[in-house]
Order: structure tokens, then sequence, then C-alpha cells
């Protein structure tokens, strides 16, 4: 036999034994289907912003969590988790307000509406590697399909069923595949399975993300366990990428949606990789009810302030892990805006300078150029004065007084941007308003991942 007849051989073998391994794995734990179709796609390079490694999630009562590798689109890794919430637990959630949104963000949003009371227990699912969005009336019957048999999975009514999807946009959902392993992965359900979710829900993430707080009360304490996706398509608009909390506080489903929605405007509404907002953001937080801890009834009580605090903490740390990881991003930025007409302009200014692709190629190379921030900040809309205009990276005042600072070092300021982490401070002199966003650099690699997102 030739040399080109021996490879054809061995590529064959080792097809049949790539094969033989995904039905072994169906049947003995049902994470791959017989044949899982698509690509094996290496996983993309480690952000050097990344944290060293993944936290120690608590449990938490009357959540379980399971992971599959259904295929939706890349073999060879788990695609889909989904977690199952006991009856009594209430939901919340805030959503992108993308008038091109999925057809899962739809039917999530009229479900959790001001909040979600789920009596009879409650499921999330959740795939990677597609969207579901831009997919017409396919995209509401796959939804359908994969509320109804997650319904028969676990036990569940299709109206305390939410889904999300996250991935190529345009493409039709293989729903079936993700319909055919949720009954293995009822088998599989497991508390302390919440790290292999935050894995199975990435696409171009390249580290998983994870969050938690801990609240002592009286009566007990309550958990808080968060987990994340996001790297690129991050902007602001109520939710910047898919985020699910759990907690087993016991708390009105109403005002947990008040919770969430007010620490969400002051965490992932403050993020921003690319000024794109996703067709599928979605943040939800269930809380199963079954902590020790008295239930959460006066929000003005001292444990209902922790809880929220505790609840905003984790957010935020989810929101700076998704900036961290923004595709391409080598680093990590604070943009500070005080002295402004108000809030709302303060926001508008930080956004200007964050969504900057000038102020943002400079930071990747590590240019002190804050002539770009001059610029972002008078194309922003809100109201400035050039002449009271005050500007600093990290602790160096570089303009201030419509002009270059008197002392200014060039050679300190250069240094000071070759750092991971930055500050860029902007006073406008006009106010009391104040908002800090946080945003990363712009490389090549990002032109990189997303010329190359659909291959």
């Amino acid at each position: 036999m030739g040399k080109t007849g021996w490879k054809s051989e061995a590529k064959a073998l080792k097809e049949k034994l790539a094969r033989a391994k995904r039905r072994l794995r169906d049947l003995v734990g049902g994470e791959a289907p017989a044949e899982a179709p698509g690509k094996t796609k290496a996983a993309p390079p480690l952000s050097p912003l990344a944290p060293a490694s993944f936290p120690d999630l608590p449990e938490i009562a009357g959540a379980r969590f399971a992971v599959a590798a259904a295929g939706v689109r890349y073999a060879g890794r788990t695609d889909v988790m989904v977690a199952t919430l006991a009856p009594g637990s209430t939901l919340a959630g805030v959503f992108t307000r993308s008038a091109t949104r999925a057809a899962s963000v739809l039917d999530a949003q009229a479900k959790i509406g001001r909040g979600l009371t789920a009596p009879d227990g409650a499921a999330i699912v959740v795939n990677s590697g597609n969207s579901n969005a831009f997919t017409g009336r396919a995209g509401v019957i796959s939804v359908a399909e994969i509320c109804a048999a997650a319904r028969t999975a676990f036990g569940v009514p299709e109206g305390a069923v939410l889904t999300s999807s996250t991935g190529v946009i345009g493409e039709p959902l293989p729903h079936d595949r993700i319909a055919d392993a949720l009954g293995p992965m009822a088998l599989r359900l497991d508390a302390g399975a919440l790290a292999e979710a935050a894995r199975a829900i990435m696409t171009t993430d390249t580290f998983p993300k994870g969050a938690a707080a801990e609240i002592a009360t009286e009566g007990g304490t309550i958990r808080i366990a968060g987990i994340a996706k996001g790297s690129g398509m991050i902007a602001p608009d109520m939710a910047t990428m898919l985020v699910y909390i759990f907690t087993d506080a016991a708390i009105a489903a109403p005002a947990l949606q008040k919770i969430v929605a007010g620490a969400a405007d002051r965490s992932f509404n403050c993020i921003t990789v690319d000024g794109d907002t996703s067709t599928s953001d979605a943040v939800i937080v269930a809380a199963t009810g079954q902590s020790r801890a008295a239930p959460l009834l006066d929000m003005r009580c001292a444990d209902a302030r922790a809880f929220a605090d505790a609840l905003g903490r984790v957010m935020r740390d989810l929101a700076w892990q998704v900036v961290r990881d923004g595709e391409g991003a080598t680093k990590f930025v604070e943009v500070a805006v005080t002295g402004a007409a108000d809030d709302s302009d303060a926001h508008r200014v930080a956004m200007a300078i964050a969504n900057s692709p000038l102020v943002k190629t400079a930071i990747a190379g590590q240019d002190a150029n804050w002539g770009r921030v001059v610029m972002a900040v008078g194309k922003s809309g809100a109201a400035a004065d050039r002449d009271r205009l005050a500007i600093r990276f990290g602790p160096h005042v570089v303009a201030e007084n419509g002009a270059r600072a008197q002392g200014y070092d060039e050679a300190a300021v250069s240094a000071y941007m070759r750092a991971q982490d930055l500050v860029i401070g902007v006073d406008l002199g006009l106010g009391r308003g104040a908002r800090t966003v946080w945003t990363c650099d712009l490389t090549h690699g990002y032109i990189s991942i997303n010329g190359d997102y659909r291959s």
C-alpha cells in the first residue's frame, strides 16, 4: 500500500475512533450525540488580564446544574447548560433593548415581566454556538420545543422555563440536539456543577467567569453565586452579555427585580468592549428561598440592604471580568468622570471616551495621547466648557483649565501607560454629576478574532 493509502486508512481509523468515543460518552454520561456534528475549533489564547483562577463558588441550596456537549456548532466541547430551581423560587432579569433581539430574549422577557414566582420550580436552559437570533418564525419554534423538552425532563411548567442562546446570528438553531440532551442531563443535576456551567456558555471567551458573596444574618447565612459569558459585542443596554446569578435568599419577585435593575445600571450598563450591543443579552437572577435566614420582606432593613449591596458587588465583579476578557484586550481601563452638570451627562462623556476607537487604540499603543480624550468629551453631546476641563491619567494631571498642565511630564505619563490597569479621570468643572465606567483597549487581536468568527 502506498503512502497516500496508508494516510487515508489512518485518517479513517482516527475518525472511527472519535465516533466510538462520542458514542461511549453518550451511553455512560449523555454528554454528546452519537455523531456530534460541527467543527473542532482551537480555544483562543488566555487573556493577559484573566484572573489567576476560577473562584470557589458556594453551593446554592435549591439550585442544581448540568452540562452537555450537544454539538450545537462545534464538536468536542460542552455547549449546553441547565439550571433547575426548587419550587417557590423567584426570578428577576434585565434584557437587551435591541430592536433585533433574539426569540429566547423575547420569551424570557415576557415570562419574567416585573418578576417571576415559580411555585412548581423553574429551569434555565442555555446554549452557546448559535444565538437563535434573526431566525424568524423558526426561532420561536425552537424556543417552544426546548421549553417543552425541559418540562418533560425536569418536571417544571413551560411558563417557568427560560432559555438563552449565544453565538452566531442568522443561522437556524438545531434545537433537537439540545432537546435530546436534556433527558440525560436531568440524571446528572448537581449543586456543585456551577463552574462547569460557566465553561459551557463560553463563545469567544478565553476564561470562565464566576463571582460569589455571603451575607451573615441573625437567622443564617445568605449565599450568592453567579457566572457570566461575554467577550465581544459588548455595550450597555440594560444588559451586555449572558449572566446567571443564584442565591438562597427568600425574597419576593418584585423586590428582587427592583434590586437587579438598579444594580445592572451600576455594573453591566457601565461597561463596554466595542460599543456593539448584542441581540441576546440577558441577566437573570434566581432566588431559591432555601436559606435559614429570615425572608427579606422590608427592603429598608439592614439584612435587605446588605443583600442588595452584596448582589451589586457580584454583578460588578462579573462585569469587570467581561471587560478583562474583551476580545484582544491587553489593558483594563477605568474612566471616571466628575464635575458634570448631572449624572446623565457624566455617563454620556464617560461612554464617549470608553467607546472611542482613537482613545482605545492609543491605550493599546501605550500612547499618552490626551488630545483624543479632549475630542471624545467634545463629541459626547454633554455640556462641556473647554476652559474648565481637567484630565488625568492615573495620578498624572495632563491637562487643566483648557490647556496642557504646567509641569506635564511626558516620560512619567508614558511609563504609567505601560501598566495593565489604567485610570482616565476627567473633571468637567460644571456641577456634581459623576459616573465611572470600564472598558479595554482595541488591538489587532480584536480584528483577528472577529474576522475569523464564523469560520
